[in-house]
C-alpha cells in the first residue's frame, strides 16, 4: 500500500458516507456531501499525480483508481435520481457508457490492445464533477441557483460521455482491425 493507492482507497470509503448524507436532505448535508465529493475528486488528481512522481504505479492502482470513480460518480448519480435532481434516464447512458467501456478495455487487454486515455475522457469526467457538485448541494444559496448550474453542466457531461465512448469503440475497431 502506497500513498497512491491510500488515497484511492480512502476515496472509495467516501463513497458510503455521501450516500448517507444524501439520503436525508437538507441544505447541511447536501454541502457536506458536495465537499466530501470534492476532496474526493482531488484525490482523484493527487493519487495520479503521486503514481508518477514517485514511480510507484502499481497493478493494483491500476485496477482501483477506475473502479473508484466509477463506484463515486455511478453512486452520487444514481442516489440523486430519487431526490428529483438529475433524469434517470441521463444516469442509465452515462452509467451503461462506463459498463461498457470496462467491457471493452477487457476484451481489448485480453488482445493485448492498449488504448490510451484521451482529452474525451478527462473532460467527461471534468464536467460529470462539475455537474454533480452543484447537484450535490442543490439549493439557491446567495442567489446562487446550484440546481440549474448542475442541470447546465450535466448536459455537458452527457455530451463528452456519449462521445468519448463512442470514439472508444470506434478507436478499438480502428486498432483491432
Amino acid at each position: 500500500m502506497n500513498i497512491s493507492n491510500a488515497l484511492t482507497v480512502s476515496r472509495i470509503f467516501m463513497v458510503p458516507v455521501i450516500a448517507l448524507l444524501i439520503i436525508h436532505d437538507s441544505l447541511i448535508q447536501s454541502v457536506i456531501a458536495a465537499s466530501i465529493f470534492g476532496v474526493a475528486m482531488i484525490t482523484d488528481f493527487l493519487d495520479g499525480y503521486f503514481a508518477r512522481k514517485f514511480h510507484i504505479e502499481s497493478d493494483l492502482g491500476k485496477l482501483l483508481d477506475p473502479l473508484a470513480d466509477k463506484i463515486l460518480i455511478a453512486t452520487v448519480m444514481i442516489m440523486l435520481i430519487p431526490l428529483g435532481r438529475v433524469p434517470a434516464w441521463m444516469v442509465a447512458v452515462i452509467v451503461a457508457r462506463e459498463i461498457a467501456v470496462t467491457g471493452l478495455r477487457s476484451i481489448a487487454a485480453e488482445k493485448n490492445i492498449i488504448i490510451a486515455a484521451d482529452w474525451l475522457g478527462k473532460y467527461k469526467t471534468a464536467f460529470q464533477c462539475a455537474a454533480l457538485i452543484p447537484l450535490l448541494v442543490h439549493y439557491t444559496i446567495f442567489g446562487l441557483q446550484f440546481q440549474l448550474a448542475g442541470e447546465f453542466f450535466m448536459w455537458i457531461a452527457l455530451f463528452f460521455t456519449t462521445w468519448s465512448g463512442v470514439d472508444y469503440f470506434i478507436s478499438y475497431i480502428k486498432v483491432a482491425a
